[in-house]
């Protein structure tokens, strides 16, 4: 299993990004995605996340309203779009793959992909 992220570093606050995660050897059937994020000089935090088989969605309080996950079977991706970007936003995103549960546990998620920095300042 592969999982990359992708998308803009830098943005202005009250704009909006787009992350994707690509990823491979992974079963629809079976696997959930989610997004995780580490502000500086905190622990990371699950913060949303998408079941591959029927899109069932998952996001924390700290971005309901802003953040939006959506998937793409056929190009083995899933996106994650959030809007009025705030500086507190910035951080290391990084999208994470587990099998047979849905969640935010960190620690239920074996596979990660290497993590793309954001950050939003003007």
């Amino acid at each position: 299993v592969q999982l990359e992220e992708s998308g803009r570093g830098l943005v202005q606050p009250g704009a909006s990004l787009k992350l994707s995660c690509v990823f491979s050897g992974i079963n629809f059937n079976a696997y959930t995605i989610a997004w995780f994020r580490q502000a500086p000089g905190k622990e990371r935090e699950g913060v949303s996340c998408i079941r591959l088989n029927d899109g069932t969605l998952y996001y924390a309080a700290s971005v309901a309203g802003r953040v939006d996950i959506s998937k793409d079977n056929a190009k083995n991706a899933v996106y994650r779009h959030m809007d009025s970007l705030k500086p507190e936003d910035t951080g290391v995103y990084y999208c994470a793959a587990a099998e047979n549960y849905f969640g935010a546990d960190e620690s239920a998620y074996e596979y990660w992909g290497q993590g793309i920095p954001v950050t939003v300042s003007s």
